[in-house]
């Protein structure tokens, strides 16, 4: 076991508020107990993990991480696995062999804060570094029968800006219409009311377009556009 894995869990441990593991837990609606670690305080933990315990080489990442997910008691501990990954110091370090242990964690993890966290902030920028490799997958995600892998599809390129692939976005979304899941319905929305911010008048050619986007979708889609 990498020390930093014993270290990230021995300082949630001393962070740790029952109180506020409690609220948290209801908050998150999650079988699995929190330690109460607020996002700040996380923060600051994990400013010390990386700088006490620098990993080598993306090997040393995966191993470091895949253990700190897999053996998790608590919630914080799957979102540090997160945060090392996203780190300003690693973030260039996965690539597309990553998307496996990604997508396990999507799916193990079941629920928004993980999915939106890895959809956008590491299966959308590996999209935007590698799109021969990862667009395929994404393809098949839209349309796989585990709800958070399309929900990832929808809304992995919320920060594409201008880069967007509006045949991918368009496709995923498609894909996912007929849906009555609130999550994907939400997701929808959100992705093309981010896009609106660079390229309006597609979102509104899309909505109009697309009658049958729930309204939950439509409503959000439009909520910046005046409509």
């Amino acid at each position: 076991m990498c020390p930093i894995v014993d270290r990230a869990r021995a300082g949630l441990a001393e962070l740790a508020d029952p109180v506020a593991a409690a609220a948290m837990q209801r908050y998150m609606k999650s079988a699995m107990p929190f330690r109460g670690v607020a996002k700040p305080a996380r923060e600051r933990l994990l400013r010390t993990l990386v700088d006490e315990c620098p990993f080598p080489d993306a090997p040393a990442l995966r191993d470091a991480v895949r253990e700190l997910w897999g053996g998790a008691r608590f919630r914080e501990e799957r979102y540090l696995a997160l945060a090392l990954v996203g780190h300003r110091r690693y973030r260039q370090w996965p690539d597309p062999t990553w998307v496996p242990l990604l997508r396990e964690w999507i799916v193990a993890g079941a629920w928004w804060d993980f999915t939106d966290e890895i959809a956008s902030r590491r299966i959308g920028p590996l999209l935007r570094a590698h799109p021969v490799a990862l667009t395929p997958v994404l393809r098949l995600w839209s349309t796989d029968p585990d709800r958070w892998l399309r929900r990832t599809a929808v809304i992995c390129q919320l920060g594409s800006g201008t880069a967007t692939d509006l045949t991918l976005l368009r496709d995923a979304v498609e894909a996912n219409l007929g849906d009555p899941d609130f999550f994907l319905r939400k997701g929808i929305g959100w992705a093309l009311r981010q896009h609106a911010r660079v390229d309006p008048a597609w979102v509104r050619g899309f909505v109009a377009d697309h009658p049958q986007l729930s309204p939950l979708s439509r409503r959000e889609a439009l909520k910046h556009l005046g409509e």
